[in-house]
């Protein structure tokens, strides 16, 4: 990349001694060469980017992402989806194994590995904990592990079996495998489209009530509990799902959990509208759940906020809600939603850049002149239209197509590579 000169950007990196400051950086060769104050330009063919009003900080990281490929590449593939990750900030992403077939050994771990290489932002496979997601047998734990597998889940399959979610955890505690688990029992959920609620009722929908969320949560804390091994919650969606991990948390066990984007803006009452694009896995829920989720966040329950950047062709959006497929292209609107929750600049790069991070024993960026620049510029008070001329994705399906959304990415910078939007 060229010479890159950032000027007049409110630094965010709680423990630099310029944290909060208005500073100048300056990346040369993809390294932070300099950071000042104000920083003189001496190469006149520098790309300047005016940071007046933004907030520079490490870049994004989204625990949770769905990019098709391998099977799915008609929704999405890895150049498209990273091409919607880095537009919505994030420079590193940890792919879910909801493909065909599943990320359940090392071969395809490798395809993920091996064609996401060189990119600007560092796409990291998650492997399934059962074989084919099918919830009866471990997968190949350690040698995906071993190929590049950075934790484990089976997606959107939610683990029936008690008996295998605690071998997966004493397994993966052996040699540092985090087992990561969508918490809904079925046999409660009964395969239905919404949350259980007023609006259900009102509309003649069946509902997945709290309950199948909170059964899973509890069964899995006392796995975790039992096994002395991490487990990590992927997008809880309920007040009472939040109430058991703040409570695990103070008794010691070792749990983590984070929540989808849209989640903590829109609530059933937008399901009246029949949009399928409000149709999501966990379902959108009361706002009593949203206020908790908030709240949660604030207080240092839930540890990350998540895309959960589902794509999916027109023909399975634009039909009947209740035989549409669930998911929401999100990539992109994880900062307007963050912004319109009321998250302040320091609380988005908390929740976007640190807490994920942490949550996989990753380290943080630094911002540091001569290290590697991994960076992302942002304006949350600047307005943007998202529509197909600004839509990075394949697919389409987000409830926010076509509306003008504040908060805006401007640039992003990583593997010595940069985005401009």
């Amino acid at each position: 990349m060229a010479t890159l000169i950032i000027q007049s950007a409110t630094l965010v990196s709680a423990g630099h001694p310029l944290h909060l400051s208005t500073v100048d950086v300056l990346v040369k060769g993809g390294k932070i060469e300099k950071i000042g104050k104000s920083i003189k330009n001496e190469d006149k063919k520098a790309q300047v980017i005016d940071g007046a009003g933004a907030f520079l900080s490490a870049g994004f990281f989204d625990l949770n992402v769905n990019f098709g490929e391998p099977g799915y590449e008609t929704k999405e593939d890895i150049q498209t989806g990273t091409a919607a990750a880095a537009a919505g900030g994030f420079t590193g992403v940890a792919v879910h194994p909801n493909t065909n077939p599943p990320l359940h050994s090392r071969s395809e771990i490798s395809l993920i590995v091996n064609s996401a290489k060189g990119n600007l932002v560092d796409v990291l496979p998650v492997g399934t904990v059962s074989k084919k997601r099918e919830g009866n047998e471990l997968a190949e734990l350690y040698d995906m592990k071993i190929t590049g597998a950075v934790a484990f889940s089976d997606g959107t399959h939610s683990i029936q079996q008690a008996g295998l979610m605690g071998r997966a955890l004493l397994y993966g505690k052996g040699f540092g495998g985090l087992i990561m688990t969508f918490p809904e029992d079925d046999s409660i959920a009964g395969g239905n489209k919404m949350n259980e609620g007023e609006v259900s009722t009102y509309l003649g929908m069946k509902g997945i009530p709290n309950l199948a969320e909170s059964v899973m949560i509890s069964r899995d804390l006392f796995l975790a509990e039992y096994n002395d091994a991490p487990i990590h919650f992927s997008t809880i969606s309920t007040e009472e799902g939040v109430d058991l991990i703040k409570k695990a948390k103070a008794k010691g066990i070792q749990v983590t959990c984070d929540v989808a984007a849209h989640n903590l803006v829109f609530t059933d009452e937008d399901v009246k509208s029949f949009d399928s694009n409000y149709k999501v896995s966990p379902p959108l829920r009361t706002k009593k759940d949203l206020k908790a989720l908030l709240k949660g966040l604030k207080d240092g329950v839930i540890d990350a906020v998540v895309s959960q950047h589902t794509p999916q062709e027109i023909e399975f959006k634009d039909v009947e809600f209740q035989i549409a497929k669930n998911g929401i292209i999100a990539s992109q609107t994880v900062l307007p939603l963050l912004v319109k929750a009321g998250f302040t600049p320091e609380q988005i790069v908390e929740k976007l850049a640190v807490g994920p991070r942490r949550v996989l024993g990753l380290p943080l960026p630094e911002i540091k002149e001569g290290l590697e620049a991994n960076l992302v510029l942002f304006n949350p008070t600047k307005k943007w239209i998202f529509d197909d001329r600004t839509n990075q994705s394949k697919s389409a399906n987000s409830p926010l197509y076509g509306q003008e959304l504040t908060g805006q990415v401007l640039a992003v910078i990583n593997n010595n590579k940069v985005h401009i939007n």
